[in-house]
């Protein structure tokens, strides 16, 4: 499977199963049902496992599914419900629930999934009644160490909806208080935006570790495993506002690779206010995030509108032990979206905050052509300026957050409100060449204390073609100022990086814009 299906398979799944499903009385729960001895566990014992783990072969287990998994349909599959009275530590003094996703269709490959208690784990049976079925093809009887593709966890705030999914290959998500899904997170991301074929690695295993009564932070850890690199993954997740995840992270590599991403964040941008060119919807705007943003090591801000581009870009922000990074919803109001149905004004946006020095290397945005909203376009990781090579241990840690708002932002500077792209020239006379208009607002920081009459500059830079037109003035519908200027690129069509900033005399009033514009074919160019 390529990159394009594993990712539109993995969205539209997940989401189609993470809604409510409807409960069965049953007797037992998934909890009573184990099989083989238990084992003691503990984080340094999977970092070693992962480490011996990478001195084998890879080997992959997704010709262990039973044929008649492997062949579903893909109603057949939808057909397969969790009942939510088997869910793991129901019947407990405990504010988790666990629910489980089962194998079959595109998720061939079994995921275990343990249960630890007091230091010991013991692996979860695989029962067919935990299942509620409604398919037309029989699934015949299947063993109980067939694993599972995965789970869902619940919060005693709202047993009904999950707040967190782990399924297909190393993805996850998770959602803040507005309880809608958007874009996801992956353990790791190997060869992203080269000229290769994407390797994506897998959670094999799970651990969960059951939350002491009262408490209100679950610890899961995972296995991953691929072709080049084994890994030891904890999570400590707390839900509240924002869902908060503090990631502990240990590699072992198999071969020199030679992009990594780590702290990977998937996502999708089909169209918005700054790039219409696939916008044949009737809904304004259809994005679960609109803009990459970076707090660098030199205390940068940087705001990057997401585009759906004619080809793939890759872009490079070259830095130095990262203060932060996320893929942002910041425009969250319903009428830009007009969809009642999935609410992207509502969709979580994901904030990465490195622990410790994570060195020299760079955030990398991939941008990807898109038609589609189910396909997930848009990815963004820490790519380290070292390979990681075999032998080695690679350790990093971080805390991801997701809710509506990231939970760190500029304080002092005015933000990126809104970038709108059009035709440039001067409307009532006659074009006599192409020129293609910016309007980029901004809003916060010190903007609203300005006099009327303060010499507010747009500082723009472009790394190829002509800057004209500009001007920044006050917009009082915000309280803020709107930066406008028109870009004659040249020739070529090859992409132009802008940059802008407002400043009075010395002063940086905003955070860095910057973006990417690709001009258009000869034949495109209106005048």
């Amino acid at each position: 499977m390529d990159r394009r299906e594993l990712i539109k398979t993995f969205v539209a799944l997940a989401g189609i199963q993470a809604l409510p499903l409807s409960a069965l009385v049953f007797s037992r729960h998934a909890q009573a049902d184990s099989f083989g001895d238990a084992q003691p566990f503990s984080y340094a014992w999977l970092k070693g496992h992962a480490r011996a783990l990478a001195g084998k072969p890879w080997k992959s287990e997704e010709g262990s599914l039973p044929g008649s998994l492997k062949h579903l349909s893909w109603d057949d599959y939808q057909a397969i419900r969790f009942r939510p009275k088997q869910a793991l530590w129901r019947n407990d003094d405990n504010a988790f629930q666990v629910q489980l996703f089962h194998l079959g269709l595109y998720f061939k490959s079994p995921v275990r999934i343990h249960e630890v208690e007091n230091g010991q784990a013991r692996e979860l049976a695989y029962k067919p009644e935990y299942f509620k079925y409604e398919g037309e093809e029989p699934l015949g009887t299947l063993p109980e160490d067939l694993g599972y593709a995965g789970f869902r966890v619940h919060f005693h705030t709202d047993y009904e909806r999950d707040l967190v999914a782990f399924l297909g290959a190393s993805y996850f998500r998770a959602v803040g208080s507005d309880m809608q899904y958007g874009l996801s997170a992956r353990g790791l991301a190997i060869d992203t935006g080269l000229n290769r074929g994407e390797e994506f690695p897998q959670f094999t295993a799970f651990w969960l570790e059951k939350p002491a009564p009262g408490s209100h932070q679950m610890v899961v850890y995972a296995l991953l495993d691929s072709p080049s690199t084994t890994g030891a993954y904890a999570f400590t997740m707390t839900p509240g506002r924002n869902m908060v995840m503090n990631i502990d992270v240990a590699l072992y590599p198999r071969k020199t690779m030679e992009r990594v991403g780590m702290a990977p964040l998937t996502s999708m941008y089909q169209t918005g206010e700054n790039d219409r060119r696939m916008a044949y919807d009737w809904r304004p705007e259809i994005h679960d995030s609109d803009g990459l943003a970076i707090h660098n090591g030199q205390g940068e801000w940087i705001w990057r509108p997401l585009v759906n581009p004619r080809s793939v870009q890759v872009n490079t922000f070259v830095d130095k032990n990262p203060r932060g990074f996320g893929l942002i919803q910041r425009d969250r109001d319903f009428d830009r979206y007009q969809d009642d149905g999935v609410f992207y004004d509502k969709r979580p946006s994901a904030w990465i905050t490195p622990h410790g020095d994570w060195g020299s290397g760079s955030v990398m945005l991939v941008e990807i052509p898109t038609k589609d909203e189910t396909f997930d376009n848009i990815v963004a990781f820490w790519n380290p300026d070292q390979p990681l090579e075999p032998g080695n241990e690679y350790l990093y840690s971080y805390t991801l957050s997701w809710g509506a708002q990231p939970p760190e932002q500029p304080r002092e500077l005015a933000t990126v409100q809104a970038t709108r792209t059009g035709l440039g020239g001067v409307v009532g006379q006659k074009r006599e060449y192409f020129s293609w208009r910016f309007a980029v607002d901004f809003a916060g920081g010190s903007l609203p204390l300005l006099a009327d009459d303060a010499e507010v500059e747009p500082v723009i830079t472009a790394s190829r073609g002509r800057v004209e037109i500009t001007s920044a003035r006050p917009l009082a519908s915000i309280d803020g100022y709107r930066a406008m200027f028109d870009l004659v690129p040249d020739d070529s069509l090859e992409p132009i990086d802008l940059r802008l900033q407002l400043k009075l005399g010395d002063q940086v009033l905003t955070e860095t814009w910057l973006y990417q514009y690709t001009p258009p074919p000869e034949g495109e160019r209106m005048k």
